[in-house]
């Protein structure tokens, strides 16, 4: 059971860390996709480096073993804000991507969601020792 635990967590740390890893390109790029979507949000450009610098930490995190939840973590948190500006601002569907990225922010959040459920020790352990 544990063995299976532990490939379901990579796999799905390995996929979120996938996506994050290839929007970050676009951000920091300025691409004109990124710009327009941070624009229409109204946060272009500090918004735009600000979501892809806690995205490139969320990755490093995903990918240490020790710290893949809180690399969850914080990925559901940025994850919800993708979602709820697809929803209220943006629209699913987004520059004609035929909900594309709607779609990868999903997949991304459940993702997320299954490493921080499979690692919930850990994330209790430290809270616990925090405070």
């Amino acid at each position: 059971m544990k063995n299976q635990q532990n490939v379901i967590s990579w796999v799905a740390q390995i996929v979120a860390a996938v996506i994050l890893a290839q929007t970050l390109f676009f951000k920091f790029s300025g691409a004109m996709e990124s710009v327009d979507l941070f624009t229409k949000l109204g946060v272009e450009p500090f918004g735009r480096y600000a979501a892809g610098t806690m995205e490139l930490v969320t990755v490093i995190l995903l990918l240490i073993p020790k710290k893949a939840w809180l690399g969850a973590t914080l990925g559901v948190f940025v994850m919800i804000g993708a979602i709820f500006s697809h929803l209220l601002v943006l629209g699913i569907e987004s520059e004609g991507d035929g909900g594309y990225l709607f779609i990868l922010a999903i997949i991304t959040l459940i993702c997320c969601l299954t490493v921080l459920y499979i690692h919930k020790r850990d994330a209790v352990l430290f809270i616990k020792v925090t405070f």
